[in-house]
């Protein structure tokens, strides 16, 4: 670190070798780290003896996703990013990475692809062009930027929670929770 704070030289980001999926690398025989929640370790596990005075704990397969993800928006309509977290948490726990993944981290990609599909709608029923408040003239319509920002930030979100998925998950998958997401929200979304 240089006097002013900074860090200077040293390796580059994402310089080198990318990781090879953990599935390639069992495939490959190579050695392997295999991630895994201390509660599955049986030489880890508590012996009923030992929970004197422990209080009665119920598990929860999926967190419940927070309120804003469901918040009424301005048109009436409920956000809709509640079904996505569901979606993805079912298709993490699918694969066994759920509890590798934040799910803070799962309701921001839910928010941020579910606000990329309500940008969408508005460009489709406002159009590509808008009004300039002062001079009345024709603009670019803001919806498109925004459409641009949430989609990036809903993919930058995407690809590090696969790739979570992708390093720990130990057998070979097929499917993709975004398949066909926009269309099915997009469907509930004109019900609704």
């Amino acid at each position: 670190m240089a006097k002013d704070g900074t860090n200077r030289g040293g390796r580059r980001v994402r310089a080198g070798d990318k990781p090879q999926p953990l599935a390639d690398k069992i495939t490959a025989g190579k050695a392997a780290r295999i991630l895994e929640a201390p509660e599955l370790h049986p030489e880890s596990m508590l012996e009923a003896g030992k929970l004197d005075g422990a209080a009665d704990l119920y598990g929860v397969d999926m967190p419940t996703p927070s309120d804003y993800l469901s918040a009424r928006q301005r048109d009436g309509k409920p956000l809709g990013a509640d079904a996505l977290f569901i979606e993805t948490w079912k298709w993490l726990k699918e694969r066994g990475c759920e509890k590798f993944v934040n799910p803070r981290l799962i309701e921001a990609y839910a928010q941020a692809f579910t606000r990329y599909i309500q940008c969408e709608e508005a460009i489709s029923t406002y159009g590509l062009l808008g009004k300039h408040p002062t001079t009345g003239g024709a603009i670019a319509s803001p919806f498109v930027q925004m459409s641009q920002s949430f989609q990036k930030q809903a993919n930058l979100l995407w690809y590090e929670i696969f790739d979570i998925v992708k390093q720990n998950c130990t057998t070979a998958f097929v499917g993709n929770p975004q398949d066909d997401v926009m269309e099915r929200l997009l469907s509930t979304r004109k019900g609704g």
